[in-house]
């Protein structure tokens, strides 16, 4: 056979190999809230409402696909462990129970910070503050974020779980519990909020002004698996998020970001109210800085008190794979865009 042959076999096989070195599709899994499950919210949602994901594929042919996961963040965990997506937006407390448990994940970066919470009583409820829930029944869901939360701010008191009786209900069937005087109080995140927006709740205590230390985190995830046969991939991700995380903190912009967010539940005021003490690049930024450190150290301490380790504690900063986000930060020239915030979550500059 003459040589040209072989040459042309040689390309064809080498092009096919090429193309099994990369995806077609990349997933990337966060729990749905109210029904959404297109993921829209934070700097995921940003890049898929400008077009980002696409826009930086589109020449490898890479489709992305969001999955929302009506289960919350254990589904989004049991999605990951059984490979069905590849990157996932979850809380700290659940993917830290996952690592515990030898899901095999890296943490490349904030999914969210700063997140409030919110106590809500009936408008007519003689209960005043946080202290004022001794002995009282207190919805919110354990094995979750909030629940972390709930345990923060108790402390301020001098309280703990075991100082209140809790109920496990959420969204309409906390509210409808709440005003049919079957429950006294409600613990929420800002997405849950739609019960004050209609005046049927009113907000006696939030972490709004107070300390960072008690709000929640999240982080975006990637199995390990995919991360080590995909760098490239996994670092021009990252990028997208980061770049979109940069436009969305730019205060100009705030309109548009609340707009898209709104698209997955929560209303403008309510977004007005959950970002008006903080600059929106502290709730955006996507550094591993000592805050965010501190936090998820501080979380993997109390899961392991409530029992809910399922394997030995981890280095913390081990997990954290911070290689893609620093290349992305130096591509786009933002390496001094954001200001870290230290263990307590002051601005370090």
């Amino acid at each position: 056979m003459s040589r040209l042959f072989w040459v042309l076999v040689f390309l064809l096989f080498g092009a096919a190999a090429h193309a099994q070195e990369q995806p077609l599709v990349v997933r990337l899994g966060a729990p749905a809230l109210h029904g959404d499950t297109q993921g829209v919210w934070g700097a995921t949602g940003v890049a898929r409402a400008k077009g980002w994901f696409e826009e930086e594929f589109a020449k490898d042919g890479i489709t992305f696909e969001f999955p929302g996961f009506k289960g919350g963040g254990p589904m989004v965990g049991q999605a990951l462990a059984n490979g069905q997506i590849d990157f996932a937006a979850n809380g700290d407390m659940i993917s830290i129970i996952g690592k515990s448990s030898g899901i095999k994940t890296r943490l490349l970066m904030p999914g969210s910070r700063l997140e409030n919470a919110y106590l809500l009583v009936a408008p007519g409820s003689p209960i005043k503050s946080v202290s004022d829930l001794r002995g009282k029944k207190v919805a919110y869901l354990k094995g979750n974020y909030i629940q972390l939360q709930v345990i923060r701010i108790l402390a301020t008191q001098g309280m703990s779980e075991k100082d209140i009786r809790n109920v496990s209900l959420l969204g309409a069937a906390a509210t409808n519990a709440l005003l049919n005087g079957n429950i006294d109080a409600i613990f929420v995140g800002a997405e849950s909020l739609e019960s004050r927006d209609k005046g049927l709740t009113r907000v006696i205590y939030s972490t709004l002004g107070g300390s960072a230390r008690l709000t929640a985190q999240s982080g975006i995830l990637v199995r390990e698996e995919f991360a080590q046969r995909y760098p490239d991939i996994t670092r021009r991700v990252v990028k997208v998020l980061v770049k979109a995380a940069h436009w969305a903190s730019d205060p100009a912009n705030k309109d548009e970001v609340f707009a898209i967010w709104a698209k997955g539940g929560r209303s403008l005021a309510t977004l007005e109210t959950d970002y008006s003490n903080r600059p929106i690049a502290d709730r955006l930024s996507p550094l591993l800085d000592p805050f965010y450190v501190a936090q998820y150290q501080d979380t993997q301490k109390l899961v392991g008190e409530l029992g809910l380790l399922r394997g030995v504690e981890f280095d913390i900063q081990q997990w954290f794979d911070p290689q893609p986000l620093e290349a992305a930060l130096k591509e786009l020239s933002l390496e001094h865009y954001w200001v870290a915030l230290d263990a307590n979550g002051q601005r370090t500059r």
